[in-house]
């Protein structure tokens, strides 16, 4: 290929073909779009996926996982890991998953490209059964979820900043207290609060960022 040549895209205002996105956006501090060493895989998940509403079960059920597994480590090495999850989770298909047996969690737990955490991965597998009767339940998980954290997500006021994002709610101490009533392990109100943020139940994107909807 001919490195010299400049697509279209590359040419666009604003884009930096070094890193391929928009350094000069607005972002919320942690997307890592600044300084000496830019994280694209960051800025791509902040700018095309977090805050964004998801309604699709089994994307609700891989949120919910990851940030799990996300539990004492950075966001960072989750979504380094995401693809290798995605193929050891068998695309995170909460009904599959459900049906993991002792032999897939061993293959889980040999598998170098994910967090090889014994309690994390059997939260996950049972999980998946608890959120397979909560779906029954409601019709969906989605439909539980609109139950328990009903619209419109909440913003942020104008004024504020990085420091006064709540790490959990009085929501995500009712919906982490809930799922726990379920039977659902490592959804923690913390852990759930950044569930919430990452599937729009809550727009928690700072006054200043492009995305910042206020």
């Amino acid at each position: 290929m001919d490195r010299s040549s400049t697509s279209p895209e590359m040419a666009r205002p604003g884009l930096d073909p070094n890193v391929g996105f928009d350094v000069g956006l607005g972002r919320c501090w942690w997307a890592g779009a600044r300084g000496p060493r830019p994280d694209p895989l960051m800025v791509a998940y902040h700018d095309t996926e977090w805050g964004v509403p998801v309604t699709d079960d089994a994307e609700l059920f891989e949120r919910l996982a990851l940030e799990s597994f996300q539990a004492g480590l950075s966001w960072s090495t989750i979504l380094r890991k995401r693809e290798a999850f995605r193929e050891a989770f068998r695309g995170f298909d909460p009904a599959v998953v459900a049906a993991f047996d002792d032999a897939d969690r061993a293959r889980l737990l040999a598998d170098a490209g994910i967090v090889r955490n014994r309690q994390k991965v059997d939260a996950t597998i049972a999980n998946a059964v608890r959120f397979m009767e909560v779906s029954g339940e409601f019709g969906s998980f989605a439909s539980y979820l609109a139950a328990q954290v009903p619209g419109p997500a909440a913003r942020l006021g104008p004024s504020v900043v990085a420091g006064e994002i709540p790490a959990r709610t009085a929501t995500s101490d009712a919906l982490s207290f809930d799922l726990h009533e379920r039977g659902f392990a490592f959804v923690g109100s913390t852990i759930v609060y950044a569930f919430m943020q990452s599937v729009g139940l809550v727009d928690d994107h700072l006054p200043g960022c492009f995305r910042y909807r206020g």
